[in-house]
């Protein structure tokens, strides 16, 4: 069942179709912010291909189901419960499948009906729609409430003779409706693993084969009880400081060295979106209802600015254990607790173009880094 493109349901996919499709075209470009000095850029891209898949999924999904509800007031992204329902209906899509008529019985059931009935097979094309769901979410590349840590890099820091991973996982905040994507950056001082991957003069292992990205964290002994805690830490209502204190405290031998949180979100939708009335009021007079769109999105960090080292006393031993920074003189990444933020907003030029004519474009935007998209370009101001 097609949306109708008019109705709210149908502009708000257009909308978000747009706005995801447009930070696809900035992350894909090398000069683009989140490519200086990091590999931010190159790790959000598979998180918002799963991102887009979901909302492709739930976009079949009304054509069948007709209930759908995002977060109109807050995050302006699907509440969670639509979220749980792709993640169970994923799991269950194989079985479904098998239990329905092929796609090709179906379009010729269809057929048949429209010259018998001279109707439209309203029921038919719903039971259409929902193998054309269960198909695509079969594929099981959705943004789920979880996604498992994976190693994209190994390396060897030739000071402290350790190898080092970076690490990255995301997460569907149930209370905030914020998708995330986290990325760390640990040291490894476990023996078993600094002898099988560091040689003697402090470079990695050349006869070791990584097929990166692997699956979980690169240390095979604690795969496990990481995958465990970065669930149990994913939660956006803990500072990156907290959650790097807890991985410091929880595993003596890992060391992180570096925590990087990007939040998704908020998105703002003209006539859709209840999150800022101003917004939402020069939003709605942008001509083209798929360029009335905002959306923001927040990278976070907290570095290690010195380790303590571990002590071996007769009676007791302390671990080595990180100290964090973080930025006491900005108040903002004191609240947050970080070292450092950067607030990123990308716009439409129609939308922009409302914002600037009606004087709001620093009202509005204040200490984000604005990004502005027209066709197949994003400029980035100052």
């Amino acid at each position: 069942m097609n949306i109708a493109a008019e109705s709210p349901v149908g502009q708000y996919f257009a909308a978000i179709r747009s706005a995801l499709g447009g930070l696809e075209i900035f992350l894909a470009d090398r000069n683009s912010p989140l490519y200086r000095n990091s590999v931010v850029g190159e790790i959000v891209v598979p998180y918002l291909a799963r991102l887009k898949a979901s909302f492709a999924c739930w976009e079949n999904r009304i054509g069948f189901i007709e209930q759908f509800r995002i977060s109109r007031a807050e995050s302006g992204f699907p509440v969670f419960q639509n979220v749980l329902e792709l993640e169970n209906d994923r799991q269950s899509a194989e079985k479904r499948l098998a239990a329905m008529p092929a796609a090709d019985q179906l379009r010729a059931e269809m057929a048949d009906f429209i010259l018998r009935q001279k109707a439209f097979p309203t029921a038919l094309q719903a039971r259409m729609a929902e193998r054309l769901y269960l198909e695509q979410i079969g594929k099981g590349d959705i943004f789920s409430p979880f996604v498992l840590p994976e190693t994209i890099r190994v390396a060897v820091n030739p000071k402290t003779m350790r190898p080092y991973y970076v690490v990255c996982w995301g997460a569907f905040d149930g209370a905030a409706t914020l998708p995330m994507v986290y990325m760390a950056t640990i040291e490894d001082s476990s023996e078993n693993v600094v002898a099988m991957l560091v040689t003697a003069d402090g470079k990695l292992n050349p006869d070791v084969e990584i097929p990166l990205p692997v699956g979980g964290l690169l240390n095979p002994d604690l795969a496990s009880r990481f995958d465990d805690f970065a669930l149990k830490n994913a939660a956006y209502s803990l500072t990156p400081a907290t959650i790097a204190t807890n991985l410091d405290k929880d595993f003596p031998t890992l060391h992180p060295k570096q925590l990087r949180r990007i939040v998704l979100g908020p998105f703002y939708s003209a006539g859709i979106t209840e999150n800022n009335a101003r917004v939402n009021e020069i939003l709605s007079r942008v001509r083209k209802r798929e360029n009335a769109w905002l959306l923001t999105w927040t990278v976070q960090e907290v570095f290690s600015k010195a380790e303590r080292p571990a002590r071996k006393g007769f009676w007791s031993s302390t671990p080595a254990q990180e100290e964090f920074h973080i930025e006491t003189d900005d108040l903002e990444a004191a609240r947050m607790g970080v070292s450092a933020y950067e607030k990123h907003a990308l716009v439409p030029h129609d939308a922009y173009q409302a914002l600037y004519a009606a004087g709001e474009v620093e009202g509005v935007f204040g200490d984000y880094k604005v990004h502005v998209i027209s066709g197949n370009q994003v400029i980035s101001e100052g």
